[in-house]
């Protein structure tokens, strides 16, 4: 049976946003957790391709499959602009829905120098270790001269249109609210790289670069899943210092940053006086002090039957998994789990047989595979 708060719950009920802050502590004994695949070098992202097969990315610049948890040699063809630096570097790895009948694969990376660089998002195909007929489908714009706060989550929806997560910038703030800007949105194209006619700022503007914005005002989301349980949205982002979120993302809405924000400058400044403001979206949760959270998924496997329908959060501050406990779209309880491996958590992913793959953010980086413990 799971563990439900009493006092998470009234928290919830009593404000729109629930506060995470008391987290019960879970061991790692409680399962059993053996590493896949050890020496890589800062893994950021790890897609299924068949039970046996994954492809993980590194953000040095590399893209490996492993097999039979065997890791491969790097796969070849990537493409020559990659950016590797501080934050920077090759980040997500998705599949399309439809990958066993068309063999497209995505990525996003950092591309450019430290004085003109950028997010950008491709889609190749996979043939003998090689990459093959790639095309760059996006290029965020404007361009900046920062190595952070780049965003990069992928996540496709049902209607197979893609969801891309690209941040401030970290200098650029102010950008994310501007909607002919794609800085600090969650953007929306096709699997080519087209424009949905959907999209909620087509038609209200002659500006090209509203035309791929779904939502405005993120600082740097790192976290993003679409649930088709529940035909939702989900994302976490980094705030600053406080102000770490989960939002369930909406077309067209504006979740508020840099106007609102429960977090400080680095510096403890204020960075605006505003924690709520008309029009602007309340997250889902928020977490002050910051945890950094990396990324997001909702458990839909068998393995962990108490877990179904829950969300997952990495963090990379506060060293843990977050077991974010759900009834529908309201979070009411929260777990930590492996906080006593001390390691950073960059990605999780549901395998097909209902186990968890965690990826070690280090420059000896590794994957951990955590079952039940019968």
């Amino acid at each position: 049976m799971r563990i439900r708060f009493f006092t998470a719950v009234l928290i919830y009920f009593l404000s729109f946003s629930y506060v995470a802050n008391a987290k019960n502590v879970v061991s790692s004994e409680s399962f059993k957790i053996e590493e896949v695949v050890n020496e890589l070098n800062f893994p950021w992202s790890v897609a299924f391709i068949s039970n046996s097969r994954f492809l993980v990315t590194e953000r040095s610049g590399s893209l490996r499959q492993v097999v039979n948890f065997t890791l491969g040699q790097p796969i070849d063809g990537l493409p020559k602009d990659i950016y590797v630096k501080s934050q920077g570097g090759l980040l997500d790895v998705v599949l399309h829905p439809n990958y066993q009948q068309n063999g497209w694969l995505y990525l996003s990376y950092s591309a450019g120098t430290d004085e003109r660089n950028t997010l950008k998002v491709m889609r190749a195909k996979l043939k003998n270790n090689q990459l093959v007929d790639g095309q760059v489908i996006l290029t965020v714009k404007p361009f900046r001269n920062t190595p952070v706060h780049y965003g990069g989550r992928l996540a496709f929806l049902k209607d197979n249109s893609l969801l891309i997560t690209s941040g401030d910038g970290f200098d650029f703030r102010e950008n994310a609210q501007r909607v002919n800007n794609q800085m600090g949105k969650i953007l929306r194209v096709l699997d080519n790289g087209e424009i949905p006619r959907d999209n909620p700022y087509i038609g209200e503007t002659e500006k090209n670069l509203a035309h791929s914005v779904f939502s405005i005002g993120h600082r740097n989301p790192q976290g993003l899943v679409y649930d088709p349980i529940r035909n939702m949205v989900f994302s976490n982002e980094h705030g600053p210092a406080g102000g770490d979120e989960i939002n369930i993302i909406r077309k067209g809405d504006n979740y508020g940053w840099p106007v609102i924000t429960n977090g400080k400058d680095y510096s403890g400044a204020l960075i605006t006086p505003f924690k709520k403001y008309s029009g602007m979206q309340q997250p889902l949760v928020d977490w002050t002090p910051s945890i950094a959270p990396s990324s997001i998924t909702v458990y839909d496997g068998i393995m962990f039957p108490q877990m179904r329908g829950d969300l997952l959060v990495t963090s990379l501050k506060s060293k843990e998994l977050i077991w974010l406990q759900m009834q529908q779209n309201k979070v009411v309880g929260q777990q930590s789990l492996f906080a006593d491996l001390g390691y950073r958590f960059r990605d999780v992913k549901v395998h097909p047989d209902g186990s968890l793959y965690l990826l070690v953010d280090d420059a000896q980086g590794k994957i951990l595979r955590v079952t039940a413990n019968r």
